[in-house]
């Protein structure tokens, strides 16, 4: 097999899990992995059988208490979950990465890499907000001013990269992704703005392509997809969804985006890109296949979106994008044409993305209730399943699926919810 026919095989593979709103069966250890944000094609959809669309305190499969801080999303590979975390003392900042048992939560080790005054903060962010990506061989965290960092499965340092300082007083949320042998890191800040590639064994330079100067902070993950046989990288932005080559880190296209911040990650239903600014301004969909400024040529449709902030990323299910805004506000827009098929409220307030599995939509909200949508023409609210949080606790991670159960992590816990 030639070498570019493998890597597209290697590429590939993830975004097989789901294509358009065909999901196929997956094996069961498979289903069991969520190795990265937004799971494994980064669009958070999942192929796990047996995913309970309603459960109550006794479904609660174990909860544990965590050593640190943090509002980075669950990462699961075979019998082990993967955390970043933060701690304080002496006036200094700890860095953590975290490894639990997948079975119980017991905590497997904990390893303190980076130690630094901590940068400043917007009150919703954390010093340690990405999340982890892991394929089975090593596992990746990015801390923005606390550096990027490879460990073994067994915790063991490998290699560390100091990628700058990140100044402005926002923080950082994009979490790293893992393609072929590369670990691929959005550096997008209010000083030098930059993606890299890393060489996975080494963390040496593989690439480094300049991004558009002086963007407001870093906080959308770069999506894997591919186009016409091609494999690109899309990444949102504060100016725009742009994409790259993950070989070599070429620009392909740009298009530009109506209001900025560009902190949801877009979502991909095979075929489209849909995007969500961030702040107030048009939802719009993007045929991802044309080179250059694609603005004017291949933005396939565009609608108002009022109100406020878009923190959770957008979701795909049935020919419908959800999009639902920090206050709740969940709007369907049809895949299509972009028309605004329903608005409705949700209670509470969100900052985790959706994720999706047997033909639902799962969302917690920041007290840890979890609503299960059912999307369509009409907008169906299936369950809001009660919160297992106590009053001291918050959650602005997005759920996990693994092996038909949910991981739920708040700022101080992390919670299993499903039966075994």
């Amino acid at each position: 097999m030639k070498d570019s026919t493998l890597k597209s095989c290697l590429f590939l593979f993830p975004l097989l899990l789901f294509c358009g709103h065909v999901v196929a069966a997956e094996p069961d250890s498979k289903s069991q992995n969520w190795p990265g944000f937004r799971g494994p094609a980064g669009t958070g959809h999942s192929s796990s059988n047996g995913v309970a669309p309603r459960w109550n305190s006794d479904d609660i499969a174990w909860q544990v208490d965590l050593p640190v801080q943090g509002h980075s999303s669950p990462v699961v590979w075979e019998d082990r979950i993967f955390l970043t975390g933060w701690t304080q003392a002496n006036g200094q900042v700890h860095r953590h990465v975290i490894c639990l048992s997948r079975q119980t939560g017991e905590l497997m080790w904990n390893r303190d890499i980076a130690t630094g005054s901590g940068e400043e903060l917007h009150k919703m962010n954390s010093w340690a907000t990405p999340s982890c990506a892991t394929d089975g061989t090593c596992v990746v965290a990015f801390f923005g001013a606390g550096g990027l960092h490879c460990l073994s499965m067994d915790g063991d340092p490998r290699w560390s990269r100091d990628l700058g300082q990140f100044p402005g007083a926002w923080g950082v949320g994009a979490s790293p992704i893992i393609v072929d042998e590369m670990v691929i890191q959005n550096a997008d800040a209010e000083g030098e703005s930059f993606l890299l590639a890393v060489d996975k064994s080494t963390g040496k330079d593989v690439w480094k392509t300049p991004r558009r100067e002086k963007p407001k902070g870093g906080w959308s993950t770069p999506l894997p997809i591919v186009v016409n046989g091609q494999r690109q990288l899309a990444l949102n932005g504060e100016f725009g969804v742009e994409a790259y080559n993950p070989d070599n880190g070429e620009p392909l296209w740009f298009c530009k985006s109506f209001n900025g911040r560009g902190t949801p990650v877009p979502a991909w239903d095979g075929k489209t890109l849909f995007v969500v600014n961030g702040k107030a301004g048009d939802v719009y969909a993007i045929d991802p296949s044309g080179r250059g400024d694609v603005t004017e040529t291949h933005m396939r449709w565009h609608t108002p979106r009022k109100g406020g902030r878009d923190l959770p990323s957008p979701i795909v299910s049935n020919d419908v994008m959800l999009v639902i805004g920090m206050a709740g506000i969940a709007t369907g827009y049809d895949c299509q044409d972009g028309r605004e098929l329903w608005k409705e409220r949700l209670a509470g307030n969100f900052s985790g993305s959706p994720v999706s599995a047997g033909g639902l939509v799962y969302i917690a909200a920041e007290n840890g209730e979890v609503i299960v949508l059912r999307l369509g023409e009409q907008l169906e609210v299936v369950s809001k399943n009660p919160s297992p949080l106590t009053k001291d606790e918050i959650v602005r991670s997005s759920l996990a699926i693994s092996g038909g159960q949910f991981l739920l992590r708040s700022d101080k816990r992390l919670y299993c919810i499903g039966a075994n």
